[in-house]
């Protein structure tokens, strides 16, 4: 599968960014999908997952609360909807799917990758 990943940018801290993932390629539905990030000078890290269903959703205890994954199979994107905003999740997000259950946080667990694009939250 393909994946192209839109929607970063500039944001002020406290504001709101939605990502977008777009697929392309084999059936959508039969992808976990997941947003990781990679802030700067760090290891890329794990940000949220969702099931092929949608009914399952994880999320990094640094985004609890504040990021919301979801996904619409019909249109075959997946989003994080990310709140309160701050400094430190400036990062280039990436997405990614893998045929399996959702409930993976490694990066190896993952099987396409999409380019990733840049949050940046002054403040």
């Amino acid at each position: 599968v393909q994946l192209q990943a839109s929607g970063g940018g500039l944001v002020q801290a406290g504001g709101s960014l939605r990502l977008s993932c777009a697929a392309s390629g084999r059936t959508f539905s039969t992808y976990a999908m997941a947003w990781f990030r990679q802030r700067p000078g760090k290891e890329r890290e794990f940000v949220a997952s969702i099931s092929r269903s949608g009914e399952s959703t994880y999320y990094a205890n640094s985004v609890k609360g504040r990021f919301t994954i979801y996904r619409d199979n019909a249109k075959n994107t997946v989003f994080v909807q990310m709140n309160t905003l701050q400094p430190e999740d400036t990062a280039v997000y990436y997405c990614a799917a893998r045929e399996g259950t959702a409930k993976a946080i490694r990066l190896v667990s993952y099987d396409s990758w999409g380019q990733g694009t840049q949050v940046t939250v002054s403040s």
